[in-house]
């Protein structure tokens, strides 16, 4: 099949990039230029052509997307801070980027995948939420993925586009950013290894559902290969919701660090767990537990020197 991945030298992309190549499959990377989306794919960079470029170019983005078989949309600026900051630029990306992947995709033909994300769903008390909670995204981020989400709906209903929305709980792994920008994960473990205490904003009880980057690859490699899911949304997670305040006792206990509270951050959900029940039945099963998994990213972290920056 030939595959083009938008932010396929990003976190995630990169590793969904990596199980593609190995599989047979002819890959196309798409991202903005960076030192960091540069190291991420170097490994397999010779094998894969890259076009480095932004999804807001709608002209880079129509001649990347064709003559492809599938299209996973996954370019996106995927910090809440950051859409705190400068919410324009959040939504330009995310929305009008995916607005513009949309229109390529319906011109070619080719089948589509868009990586949305569980904070579309905002904070309730109704646990575990199905795909057919509504939706009250409760940031700027939240907001431009779930106006991109909406808009794919709509593009299958009023032009008939094969594409699958798939909404996954948090991701964590190798090679995921630290620094600004970046996850919790990465932060807690890259300030450890610093020797810099671990910032927690509010009392840390507020809890996520985490999964592996492997397992992530394996949702969208059984979505790409399944039929019949032409506008379809799938909430992907495993029902693993550890607090902040746990994941940093964990860190601090297997890295000897320390922990500083600071003050809540505006727009963070306080807690949140996926109803995966829909994808399971295709035949997911996430096999990584979450404090395994954890483990081995400080075992990495510590190989590689530091986590992303």
């Amino acid at each position: 099949m030939r595959i083009l991945i938008t932010g396929g030298a990003g976190f995630q992309g990169s590793h969904l990039a990596e199980k593609w190549l190995k599989d047979g499959h002819t890959i196309t990377l798409m991202n903005t230029y960076s030192e960091e989306s540069l190291r991420n794919v170097s490994h397999i960079a010779k094998d894969v052509p890259i076009v480095w470029g932004s999804v807001t170019d709608g002209e880079i983005v129509e001649k990347t997307v064709r003559g492809h078989d599938l299209v996973v949309h996954m370019a996106a600026h995927v910090n809440v801070d950051e859409s705190l900051a400068t919410p324009r630029n959040v939504l330009e990306v995310n929305a009008i980027g995916t607005m513009n992947v949309l229109e390529a995709v319906r011109r070619s033909g080719s089948k589509m995948i868009y990586s949305s994300s569980c904070e579309v769903y905002g904070y309730t008390q109704e646990l575990p939420v199905t795909e057919e909670f509504g939706l009250s995204p409760h940031s700027p981020y939240a907001a431009s993925k779930a106006a991109a989400d909406r808009m794919c709906f709509a593009f299958h209903k009023s032009y008939g586009l094969d594409v699958t929305i798939v909404r996954p709980c948090n991701i964590y792994g190798e090679r995921q950013r630290a620094g600004k920008g970046g996850a919790v994960i990465p932060i807690f473990v890259s300030s450890a290894l610093a020797e810099m205490p671990l910032k927690i904003f509010g009392d840390g009880s507020q809890r996520r559902e985490y999964m592996h980057v492997s397992d992530l690859v394996d949702a969208y490699d059984l979505v790409a290969r399944s039929s019949n899911l032409s506008g379809v949304t799938l909430n992907v997670g495993t029902g693993e919701t550890p607090s902040i305040r746990e994941i940093a006792e964990f860190v601090v206990d297997k890295m000897s660090a320390t922990i500083v509270y600071e003050q809540p951050r505006p727009g963070e959900v306080l807690g949140f767990c996926l109803d995966a029940s829909r994808v399971l039945s295709l035949g997911f099963s996430p096999k990584i537990d979450f404090w395994e998994g954890l483990l081995s990213y400080i075992e990495w972290s510590r190989m590689t020197g530091s986590a992303r920056t």
